[in-house]
């Protein structure tokens, strides 16, 4: 949606790619199949990594790695840009509280590894002048239709069916978060940016410091849902991983809620007329999209 802005000419890749343009052009494809891959890029002048792989360790050590690297390739064959939409999991536990683009790197989890590989994969490239990329970071997310973020299953989905919201570890905890609107317009500008390229930047997330519970207290008033927040310690996470994948995948990353976690996106702030949408903005987005 924030492309079109940019040119009428986009490929979307997929396993089972949707228009969203009427000019789109639509490219089924197998993207852990390298030949696929070089396909999807050929003709390409900005190639925009923006997928998932399922939120499992073992998946993302078998296939982040080789996909990245035949990204790589097809953008070099092709004389493609490289923009890799990416997470803060490689940052080291201790800049948790306040991150920036000069965080150190330093991941303290399996999945934090992956990242911090890839991202390197992708930047020494770039610093050997044999690529030419851009990373583009985004805080946790949260946005209409952002199904697989943290606060839509703690927070949206259990106000939806008349419970507190719940949350883990530690509610009184600071926790921002990246809008999803905000992360496609700044990534399309950054990619359309030529300045923009070799260098790592957080994408433009609101600094207003809310807890989680302030958090739950924002989409309760506005969902007319219950009041109260429903905190899981660390040990019943763990618990729940047992009989629950998603908590056993999950329970690495609590690091990130038991400490404050600020996300800084000043670097981008200043280099660019953007107007980030506020927490309340968003609130109310969410809810009128349900």
């Amino acid at each position: 949606r924030q492309l079109i802005a940019y040119t009428p000419h986009i490929r979307l890749v997929a396993r089972n790619p949707k228009a969203v343009n009427a000019t789109d052009e639509l490219m089924p494809a197998d993207l852990l199949d390298g030949s696929q891959v070089d396909r999807a890029v050929a003709g390409s002048d900005i190639v925009y990594v923006t997928i998932g792989f399922p939120y499992s360790t073992k998946v993302w050590q078998q296939t982040w790695p080789p996909f990245i690297k035949n990204v790589i390739a097809a953008c070099q064959k092709h004389g493609a840009k490289l923009v890799f939409f990416d997470n803060v999991y490689m940052y080291d536990r201790s800049a948790i509280g306040h991150m920036t683009e000069e965080s150190p790197i330093n991941p303290s989890s399996e999945k934090g590894k992956v990242r911090a590989e890839i991202a390197e994969m992708i930047m020494s490239e770039d610093k050997k002048g044999t690529l030419t990329a851009l990373i583009a970071r985004s805080a946790d997310f949260y946005g209409p239709g952002g199904t697989n973020s943290v606060l839509q299953a703690l927070v949206i989905d259990n106000l939806l069916k008349g419970k507190k919201a719940n949350w883990v570890v530690d509610a009184d905890k600071i926790h921002n978060f990246t809008y999803t609107p905000d992360a496609a317009n700044a990534t399309a500008l950054l990619g359309n940016t030529p300045d923009a390229y070799n260098q790592v930047w957080h994408l433009p997330t609101d600094s207003t410091r809310l807890t989680g519970r302030q958090w739950a207290a924002m989409f309760a008033e506005a969902m007319n849902g219950k009041s109260g927040v429903q905190v899981m310690p660390a040990w019943l996470v763990g618990a729940l991983g047992i009989f629950i994948p998603f908590m056993s995948e999950f329970k690495p990353m609590l690091y990130q809620y038991d400490r404050d976690y600020f996300f800084d996106s000043g670097k981008f702030d200043r280099r660019f007329d953007f107007i980030t949408t506020t927490p309340q903005q968003a609130v109310d987005a969410i809810v009128r999209a349900k």
